[in-house]
């Protein structure tokens, strides 16, 4: 899909809060409340925007220890990794779970209340999938940088 600057101008306004009526987003790019709303629709068939979110301060439902795992699995195997993916996607305490390359096989991050909630987690729930070879975690000290948005 090719964007023009209105429409990139228009993701990038609501990145920054969904929320925005169609009036609003028409008074900051000069357009008609009508214009607005078709380039959303278009935008939103096109699948470019997938979804709408709020955006939850993990502190306040006691999320707030994050850890990233580094997985490597025993063996590459379709059916392994097949099988890893499936159940890994079925864990609430991962937030975010990505195939790499190097050393390890995948990275997860996992959000939970404390380090006794992550031992719990990685005692009874990680380890207990099968494919796993070993993991390796580290624990974030302080959030740096964090944000949903893409920049276009």
């Amino acid at each position: 899909m090719n964007f023009d600057v209105t429409d990139l101008k228009l993701l990038q306004f609501l990145q920054e809060d969904a929320k925005q009526t169609n009036k609003e987003l028409s008074n900051r790019l000069n357009l008609s409340v009508t214009a607005v709303y078709e380039r959303i629709r278009k935008l939103e068939r096109e699948g470019v925007i997938s979804q709408y979110v709020a955006l939850v301060d993990k502190t306040k439902v006691s999320k707030s220890f994050v850890a990233f795992c580094h997985i490597k699995l025993v063996q590459h195997t379709q059916e392994n990794i097949m099988k890893f993916e499936q159940e890994v996607a079925n864990l609430e305490e991962i937030s975010e779970c990505y195939h790499i390359s190097g050393d390890y096989d995948y990275l997860l991050k996992v959000m939970v209340q404390d380090m006794e909630d992550f031992r719990e987690f990685m005692v009874k729930k990680l380890t207990s999938i099968n494919h796993i070879g070993s993991t390796h975690s580290m624990f974030v000290i302080n959030e740096v940088k964090h944000t949903t948005a893409i920049m276009i």
